[in-house]
């Protein structure tokens, strides 16, 4: 991807080296559900959050490397463009487009959904309005996913943006009001269309960034290949050797590929609405 030399992003905050004690747990309310709901994208355990145990608070400096800084300011750069993207979409729409925040955090990390530990992967918190990524979690998605890439991880944030999309356009609601009238199957195939979703969104955003000449050969293949990496049969095979489709929460690999490639053929929000689709 095309991006060193471009301006990032003015909403991103940086916690890292900041350290969280007292056990992780989620909060109470549409956070405490729905953080355990995102912030397990990439396959991260909810269990890290409900009972994981927090970092000690440290007075000591954070010293990044390089690469990390390198990192930070990639990730700055590709949220400022899903703003530009996003903005325009909204607006084509006849809507405003509400920029959330970033927050690079070490460790572990506070957020208005309770606490969370790197081991969650990124994730998005809908009480709060913010994306929250560990940066060593590109080298966990090279070396856990076999996902490697600048792309992949672009793809990263731009999935977690897409949830705030949902969140603006009120999907989250709806999702979080339905939570007691269906059975766990029934809820979990809610969460795999709410997961499609947003990967149709980083597929729209995908599509802008490729017109906007930001794409380099071998991206679209980069994202691809992270959403398959990432689909709930994949895991399950790799850490358990085979696959419980009634528990999948974000879809398949195959599903997950598909949907963010017909967000980057269609590049708006139309042809999004998983929840109406009779064939995932």
């Amino acid at each position: 991807m095309k991006w060193k030399g471009r301006a990032g992003s003015r909403n991103v905050e940086d916690r890292r080296g900041r350290g969280v004690g007292g056990p992780v747990i989620a909060g109470g309310g549409i956070g405490g559900l729905l953080i355990v709901l995102l912030i397990t994208f990439l396959g991260g355990d909810p269990g890290a959050i409900l009972g994981g145990e927090g970092a000690n608070s440290t007075s000591e400096p954070y010293v990044a490397s390089e690469r990390e800084e390198e990192l930070a300011d990639f990730v700055s750069v590709v949220l400022a463009d899903t703003e530009e993207v996003w903005a325009e979409v909204f607006a084509k729409e006849g809507m405003e487009y509400v920029e959330p925040t970033l927050v690079l955090f070490s460790g572990s990390v506070q957020s208005a959904c309770g606490m969370a530990g790197s081991a969650t992967g990124p994730f998005y918190c809908p009480a709060d309005s913010k994306l929250y990524i560990d940066l060593s979690f590109y080298d966990e998605l090279e070396r856990q996913f076999n996902a490697p890439g600048d792309f992949a991880m672009a793809y990263v944030v731009a999935h977690e943006v897409g949830h705030h999309v949902q969140n603006l356009l009120g999907v989250l609601g709806d999702v979080q009001q339905a939570r007691n009238q269906l059975s766990e199957t029934e809820y979990n195939q809610l969460q795999v269309r709410l997961e499609l979703q947003a990967d149709y969104l980083s597929g729209v955003w995908a599509h802008h960034a490729q017109g906007m000449g930001y794409l380099e050969e071998g991206d679209l293949e980069e994202a691809l290949n992270a959403a398959s990496a990432v689909g709930d049969d994949t895991i399950q095979k790799r850490t358990r050797g085979y696959a419980v489709p009634d528990s999948f929460t974000h879809g398949t690999s195959e599903q997950r590929k598909e949907w963010f490639y017909k967000g980057f053929q269609a590049g708006n929000l139309d042809e999004g609405n998983t929840f109406n689709s009779l064939d995932l």
